[in-house]
């Protein structure tokens, strides 16, 4: 780690290229796993499945590495502008790295016109990780913005759980509930501590501008699915499902099904 990360630091842009081609090399190890038959009706089925895939391994490591960095070193809630930790900026790589395949996966695939709202979303984060990886500041910010992979691990599986007919299982009955505490807590809580500390300290802190911008648009985005998410697992019918009785998706272009 004592040589690691130091060489990282002088080759942000490479290390984040290197991580990127390693979460390809995931993805293909992945295609080797069973896939449930309901997914293997259609391509665009077999493409989310993959896609969730990745980034459900992507999840369970970042939101575990996250916290763990703010246990180790609680000064990284406090000072978001300035601290960091060496396993810390190794995570920003490593996660700059998954968001780079992820949005080349969604470009290269066809799947850019239903799914540009992540797009948006990944631009955003991949700016502002980058920001933060070839000037060192604003690490710890980045950091406490992936404690929402907490709560992607859930929708992620909620996703999957969707795509292979098994909404009527007692595991996504579950997963539905924990997934709305968990994205109230880890995904609203994140965003909204970081809109806060950059609007406390707005007066002196560097690029501020583009920061509160990107996560401001990035909070009206996790709002707007959150309505969708409590709409689609509470308050809609079996007729108003995202899913249809012949079971594929009635709106087959969006990357995020209701």
């Amino acid at each position: 780690m004592d040589t690691l990360v130091p060489a990282l630091k002088s080759h942000p842009l490479l290390s984040v290229l290197v991580f990127s081609l390693i979460f390809r090399g995931v993805h293909h190890l992945l295609r080797r796993l069973p896939t449930p038959k309901a997914v293997l009706q259609n391509d665009m089925r077999c493409w989310k499945w993959r896609n969730l895939s990745v980034s459900i391994v992507h999840s369970l490591l970042t939101s575990a590495w996250s916290l763990s960095c703010v246990v180790a070193s609680p000064e990284l809630l406090t000072n978001v502008h300035l601290s960091q930790t060496p396993m810390s900026y190794l995570l920003i790589c490593l996660s700059t790295g998954y968001f780079v395949q992820d949005a080349c996966d969604i470009i290269l695939t066809g799947h850019a016109r239903g799914s540009w709202e992540f797009l948006l979303h990944h631009a955003m984060v991949i700016s502002c990780f980058l920001y933060a990886l070839c000037t060192e500041v604003y690490i710890a910010g980045a950091v406490i913005a992936l404690f929402v992979e907490v709560n992607s691990v859930t929708l992620h599986l909620r996703l999957m759980l969707k795509l292979a007919n098994a909404q009527s299982s007692s595991l996504y009955c579950v997963n539905k509930y924990v997934n709305v505490v968990t994205y109230v807590l880890f995904r609203l809580g994140a965003q909204f501590y970081l809109t806060w500390y950059l609007f406390c300290n707005y007066s002196w802190l560097e690029s501020v501008h583009f920061f509160l911008l990107c996560l401001i648009l990035i909070d009206i985005m996790m709002l707007i699915y959150f309505r969708r998410l409590l709409l689609s697992d509470f308050y809609s019918d079996d007729k108003k499902s995202s899913m249809g009785q012949n079971g594929t998706c009635n709106n087959s272009r969006r990357f995020l099904t209701d």
